[in-house]
């Protein structure tokens, strides 16, 4: 152990200089490193010095890991690589070292600090994460000195106030004490005490369940300094704090628990950038730093409360401080966000970033006293313009509900026993659902009245709502087999050659139309069952299979995956049904439930669902089509925001500030018509990544393509777009997907639904060929029922009530029709705008003939009923509308009278009653007299002190007429006890 710990100590003295050893004292750097310049050296430094690649922020939007909501980790973008499933072509692929500040942001899922933030001065929901990696280069002797000397010589961090951690092993998982690393810190210089044990909670990272994990270090500050402080790091003190955690990924935990060495080691480290700025800014407070001094300034000069103080918990009275912090943390975080693409709305992380929006507008107008407006105002209106709109838009919508949400809690409280703690479910549930508030505002709303809410109910009620929530669509990447790190890795190990699924695209286009997919054969080079390599699979097993070669499309790019099956070579008819395609770092994995035994080294026939794989070409181009369609429609502004592509229906979202006019949608469907019927040839060509960027016009998503990548031209060969003499503007993309070889086999394309999911992005469902002459014959023929229904309303210049309420019932049924039934879009509009306005006219034409018919029965009433104070009768009505228009004619005539007229719809039996009471009329109130006679008719009812209605049963006309009498004596009676 000596021998080695000297070894260990003369490696890391080469790498530390003597002045970095030698750091001591007062730091030298205290104030001299703003936000940007600290940053700029972590970078530089491992660049510069250490050889590091630096690689830009991923955007807070995952790429392709549905696990995320957000990228809350320096290693979330890498993961492919630490998975062992990078695509071997990729950029990635190649990584050794590399450096970076991350975008993160920790609000949803499991790593959620939204409602810390505000209570305390150094959580956040966005923060900057700075990072160095080694993918199977260095170790933890490197990593430890680099930290070492970035620290204490580059940022003149003194050394006696650093602690470091390590760890201390963990005899229930069988691991040692991390003692290599122990002897690398006080090979360092590292006083003996400041070098400090902790167990797996601290001291052990893991990505998850499964996957890689492995023992970290932690570098902790002292704030306070001339002193000892091992006993207060990691024990929650604000004055010694972690600054950087260095993980040593050389395990993979298995899917039983159990621990495994990773053929390739790997070093993660992170280090936060607001954490850092307090220490060489010399502050307590991550909010003191100049990442928000500006920010607070501004909240201050655009609100009514008083400057920031910093105050926390109770010596913040009013919760002022924490307002600034919550504002300044979310604006940030808003801001990042939609400069990525992710904006507030309904699902998903979209919804998280509505629930931080209005957090901020909650604490900005209530707390703050701020005017609207304000959370745009603190985005520099030199840059992100659309962000500004789209907060502002926001922020109105919300204000409006905000004050509406407080008048439902205020109400609520009122009405509820002083003596009750807990607010109920039902109405905490209403003001989510309904009027957007988030549950987390919902319960700090309530914090303020020390209340909470009932958390069984709020659960019921929300696992109710999820089982009447629709299924949304679902890829592979959310179901089925995933192949585990171990097993891929043991692939590699092997020597098992990546798939060669060229064939894919080996399809030709015969004279008269038809596509020739040529039949494809393969051996099996692996089978994976149960979360392990096999060699063989019995009948009724599920299992993932690796070929040597496939034709299959594993689904990726937006496109699903391939469906068909496989047959064994000398057993021609049982069928191995293909259930899902997947890649995985470079391999093919069909998912088949095996038919018949089946083994490595078996060669097999591989059969595509042909249909299935034409639809998907043909709805993929016309993907392709549709995106350039709108870009030259809308303006080179527009971006694609996603897209999928089934055998049934495309479904793709781009950047848009408002729903497509009825012209627009008219527009986009004749230009893609206008290329199907030139019926261009698309060209396909793979090209480097750096040779294809070069190339005018090109269309590109947020993803990480591999190199070389694949383009798609429609209409342009792909040399002719590399010469640069292409001047004609068309579709061109990089694009992994199956296509047409020619644009007439799209057929036609009907936008059958287009719609803003969230402000500042809509989506288009579109159908194509078949399916796309199907919606078009479907909108003529409702088109000829609008037309025929329009016409029969007109003709008709003096109709009777019964009339105009069956031609309503049948605007009703045809406005169902129009919303349920596939048709164009820009015609369903039409068709809405005009039976809207039917519907109007006709609720106009029934309101006054209701009024003219309850108006002429009123009269004969009072003739019948003059001067009585109590007036009670029947009256034949079809609707409560009408018996409520008499009543009210009734009360006009005869003001100081209590009436009440029902009315006996045969054969049902149906009572329907209304009645009204002069406003003052101490004796009887109206609600009261109309749920007594109601309820003796085996009904309900209700209202207000001077109006209701209500319905009943009553099985002939003698209980009826017994109802009457009752119904009059009852207010009679009433009437007497009170006078």
């Amino acid at each position: 152990m000596a021998a080695r710990a000297g070894a260990l100590w003369r490696r890391a003295r080469l790498l530390v200089p003597v002045s970095a050893r030698r750091c001591s004292g007062v730091s030298r750097a205290r104030g001299r490193f703003t936000s940007q310049s600290a940053r700029q050296t972590f970078i530089q430094f491992f660049t510069e010095q250490h050889e590091h690649r630096p690689v830009p922020s991923a955007p807070v939007r995952p790429r392709g890991d549905p696990s995320l909501l957000f990228v809350n980790a320096g290693m979330n973008q890498f993961k492919p690589i630490l998975l062992g499933c990078a695509d071997p072509r990729s950029e990635m692929a190649s990584y050794r070292r590399v450096v970076n500040s991350q975008k993160c942001v920790r609000a949803g899922g499991k790593h959620n600090d939204l409602e810390d933030v505000g209570r305390d001065v150094y959580h956040h929901t966005f923060f900057e994460m700075l990072g160095n990696w080694s993918f199977g280069d260095y170790f933890k002797v490197e990593a430890c000195s680099m930290a070492w000397r970035l620290l204490t010589e580059v940022y003149e961090i003194p050394a006696e106030r650093l602690y470091v951690s390590y760890f201390s092993g963990d005899a229930a998982s069988g691991l040692p004490a991390d003692e290599e690393t122990r002897h690398i810190w006080l090979s360092l210089g590292v006083h003996p005490d400041h070098v400090l044990p902790f167990g797996m909670r601290d001291n052990f990272w893991e990505m998850g369940e499964t996957g890689p994990c492995g023992p970290c270090t932690e570098i902790h500050y002292d704030h306070v300094g001339n002193r000892n402080a091992a006993a207060l790091v990691n024990a929650d003190n604000p004055d010694v704090v972690e600054i950087w955690n260095l993980v040593f990924m050389q395990h993979n935990r298995e899917a039983d628990g159990g621990l495994q060495a990773l053929p390739q080691v790997s070093v993660d480290t992170g280090m936060g950038l607001e954490r850092l700025l307090t220490v060489l800014q010399n502050k307590r407070s991550n909010y003191d730093t100049d990442l928000f001094t500006p920010l607070l300034s501004a909240i201050h000069q655009h609100s009514k409360a008083p400057p920031y103080r910093g105050r926390t918990g109770q010596a913040d009275g009013g919760r002022v401080d924490m307002a600034y912090r919550v504002v300044a943390d979310h604006i940030r975080t808003l801001c990042v966000c939609i400069a990525d693409g992710v904006y507030p709305g309904m699902t998903g992380p979209e919804l998280v970033l509505r629930r931080i929006l209005r957090r901020a507008v909650r604490f900005s107008t209530e707390v703050l006293q701020a005017p609207e407006g304000m959370l745009a105002s603190l985005v520099p209106t030199v840059t992100h313009i659309l962000i500004m709109e789209l907060i502002n838009v926001n922020e109105a919508q919300f204000l409006s509900s905000l004050k509406q949400g407080r008048r439902v809690i205020n109400r609520t409280l009122s009405k509820m026993n002083r003596d009750s703690v807990e607010f109920p479910a039902s109405v905490a549930w209403s003001l989510h659902q309904n009027l957007g508030f988030p549950l987390d505002l919902i319960d700090l709303m309530l914090e303020e009245h020390n209340m909470t809410v009932n958390k069984d109910g709020l659960e019921q009620l929300a696992a109710e709502n999820k089982k009447l929530q629709s299924q949304t669509e679902g890829g592979a990447g959310e179901r089925g087999l995933h192949m585990d790190l171990q097993s891929l890795a043991e692939l590699q190990s092997r020597g098992v050659p990546y798939t060669n699924d060229s064939l894919k695209y080996d399809y030709s286009l015969r004279q008269d139309g038809t596509y020739v997919f040529p039949p494809c054969s393969a051996s099996v080079l692996a089978l994976y069952c149960g979360q392990s390599l096999v060699r063989e699979v019995c009948e009724g097993q599920r299992c993932g299979v690796v070929l040597d070669q496939t034709c299959f499309y594993a689904e990726q790019g937006g496109q699903t995956h391939d469906q068909g099956y496989f047959t064994k070579n000398g057993l021609q008819d049982v069928l191995f049904p293909v259930d899902c395609v997947r890649l995985a770092g470079g391999y093919v994995v069909h998912e088949i439930t095996a038919a018949e035994t089946l083994r490595t080294g078996d060669q097999i026939q591989l059969h595509v669902d042909e249909t299935q794989r034409l639809a998907c070409m043909v709805k993929h181009t016309a993907t392709h089509v549709l995106n350039f369609a709108l870009r030259e429609l809308l303006g080179s502004g527009v971006v694609q925001r996603g897209s999928h592509v089934t055998a049934e229906r495309i479904r793709f979202d781009f950047s848009s500030e408002a729903s497509l006019s009825v012209s627009q949608l008219q527009e986009v469907e004749t230009m893609v018509q206008a290329i199907i019927q030139q019926n261009e040839e698309i060209h396909t060509q793979e090209i480097p990544v750096a040779r294809a960027n070069q190339i005018a016009g090109l269309r590109t998503v947020d993803e990480v393509y591999p190199d070389p990548v694949r383009v798609v031209s429609v209409g342009v060969p792909v040399p002719e777009l590399l010469s640069g003499h292409a001047f004609k503007r068309t579709s061109i993309e990089l694009c992994c997907g199956t296509h047409l070889l020619q644009t007439g086999g799209i057929g036609d394309l009907v936008v059958v639904s287009e719609r803003q999911m969230v402000k500042g992005m809509s989506r288009i469902i579109a159908v194509t060929g078949n399916d796309a002459k199907q919606a078009r014959e479907a909108g003529q023929s409702l088109l000829q029922e609008v037309e025929s229904l329009t016409a029969r309303i007109t003709a008709d210049r003096s109709p009777s009530l019964a009339t105009v309420q069956r031609l309503s019932k049948e605007v009703g049924l045809l406005t169902d029709a129009v919303e349920g039934t596939p048709i164009p879009q820009w015609q369903k509009r039409e068709f809405q705008t005009r039976l809207k306005a039917l519907q109007r006219n006709a609720n106009t034409t029934i309101r006054k003939l209701e009024i003219k018919e309850a108006a002429a029965k009123a009269k004969v009433l009072l003739k019948r009923h003059a001067n009585k104070a109590v007036l009670v009768d029947t009256v034949e009505a079809d609707s409560i509308s009408v018996v409520m228009k008499t009543v009210n004619k009734l009360s006009e005539l005869a003001p100081d009278s209590l009436i009440m007229l029902l009315s006996h719809l045969q054969p049902s039996g149906r009572v329907l009653c209304a009645c009204q009471v002069p406003k003052g009329e101490g004796g009887v109130s109206a609600s009261e007299w109309a749920l007594a006679v109601c309820s003796n008719l085996g009904g309900n009812a209700g209202g207000s002190e001077t109006v209701a209605k209500g319905v009943g049963t009553a099985g002939n006309t003698a209980d009826l007429l017994k109802t009457l009498h009752w119904a009059e004596e009852f207010a009679h009676n009433k009437r007497q006890h009170t006078h």
